[in-house]
């Protein structure tokens, strides 16, 4: 009779080996695609991680609400505070930053991660105080499966990163959507502390603009897509997220024990309510 824990040792042994040649060859996930992978490897199988109970839904009753921030006064506070409260999503539309602006960072995220691996492979590390670098999975040896996805991570607040530290084919747009993502974000700091029936000002004073990350993802097309996913279930551990999607979609929200869809819509920006406002906020924000 086989020993079931020699068994459970020599999966988890060969767990840990193909961790660390993924990571070695630090060409990422897409790495893999190009090199004609057929097979998803173990390390990417979601069902090494705790799977969703809750179903998927697309009741049209249940949608993340998109709201204009061409409004004035109590109406859009009032707005806010119903889709935190609800939700802790909510798309925004009208928000100051242009349809180009939006373009040309999409555009600059699939350019650096569709350029040869020589160049990808000089940004590669999992130093966290490297104020710009690829990688794949910031969590990788401490998930239960990885996610099938890249990144290109900046540290743009407290102190941002010299121009020549971005890659070439995203610097420009990188540091101009920077700067229009931070002042929205002060403005969106703003509707909250209203919402929370605070000053204006209040988010702000409490320091939570004081750092900011920009992580450009990118999923590249997967040979067995029913074995691994984009993005596992989580919580974001900050503040606020700003989400810039492409025309893709397929971020989903657990609203009342279910799954929907945050459809992506022209022009919009997806915001999420993070771990620490939650806490600010003494939960009337929930995740």
């Amino acid at each position: 009779m086989e020993n079931p824990i020699i068994q459970q040792s020599s999966t988890h042994d060969e767990w840990e080996r193909e961790i660390k040649a993924f990571d070695d060859t630090k060409l990422g996930v897409k790495g893999l695609v190009d090199n004609g992978v057929t097979k998803v490897p173990l390390i990417f199988t979601k069902f090494r991680a705790s799977k969703a109970s809750s179903p998927s839904s697309d009741d049209e009753f249940l949608q993340v609400p998109v709201i204009d921030l061409g409004l004035i006064g109590k109406d859009i506070v009032t707005k806010v505070r119903q889709a935190c409260e609800k939700y802790g999503f909510f798309q925004i539309v009208n928000h100051g930053i242009p349809q180009e602006i939006l373009d040309e960072m999409k555009e600059g995220t699939r350019r650096f991660h569709e350029e040869p691996n020589d160049v990808k492979k000089v940004y590669y590390s999992r130093d966290r105080l490297k104020k710009v670098r690829f990688t794949s999975n910031y969590d990788l040896y401490q998930a239960k499966a990885a996610n099938w996805r890249d990144s290109l991570i900046s540290l743009m607040l407290p102190e941002p990163p010299k121009p020549e530290e971005f890659p070439e084919t995203c610097r420009d747009i990188t540091i101009c959507y920077s700067e229009y993502a931070y002042k929205l974000g002060l403005t969106l700091f703003e509707l909250l502390s209203e919402a929370l029936g605070l000053k204006p000002k209040h988010l702000e004073e409490m320091e939570c603009a004081q750092g900011m990350f920009l992580l450009s993802h990118y999923y590249p097309a997967c040979p067995e897509p029913d074995k691994t996913i984009g993005n596992k279930a989580h919580t974001d551990p900050n503040f606020l997220t700003i989400l810039l999607q492409d025309h893709t979609g397929g971020l989903q929200v657990l609203v009342e024990n279910r799954w929907i869809d945050v459809k992506p819509v022209e022009g919009a920006l997806v915001i999420n309510i993070g771990d620490l406002t939650q806490v600010s906020s003494n939960n009337h924000f929930p995740i």
